[in-house]
């Protein structure tokens, strides 16, 4: 247990679907402080339907699953330079994102909440509603 008693997440705690052979890959540059890996590290076992993403860390690797499908979306390999290798996921029927630069914008913010000591996956529901709608 963590600090704060939240349990660390582990692939069997969630039902998870492999990155799949569409995929692509890109280095995502940015740096992240000791507590922000701390956090990063203990995961996230969804705890309302809100909650969007299940992800946990195996050694130096985050996954990322969406929380309903299982569908693995992203595997970030962290690197001590922070030129971090990401996976993402390109099978259409899975994810429909093609652009490397969307989904450095999604990572990025979705990495801020993930990183908070306190994830708060209701405002991470808001933020990824809000923005939908406005691309629909």
């Amino acid at each position: 247990m963590t600090e704060d008693n939240k349990r660390v997440a582990h692939r069997g705690d969630w039902k998870t679907e492999p990155m799949p052979k569409q995929h692509e890959t890109f280095v995502l540059n940015r740096s992240f402080s000791d507590e922000e890996m701390d956090a990063l590290r203990c995961g996230n076992i969804p705890q309302a339907m809100e909650d969007k993403w299940f992800w946990y860390m195996e050694e130096s690797t985050l996954w990322a699953h969406r929380n309903w499908t299982g569908y693995c979306i992203y595997r970030i390999e962290f690197k001590e330079d922070g030129n971090h290798i990401v996976t993402v996921n390109r099978n259409p029927e899975q994810y429909k994102c093609t652009s490397v630069e969307e989904d450095i914008g999604t990572l990025n913010k979705l990495l801020d909440w993930w990183a908070e000591p306190a994830y708060d996956h209701y405002n991470e529901w808001l933020s990824e509603t809000y923005d939908a709608l406005k691309k629909a």
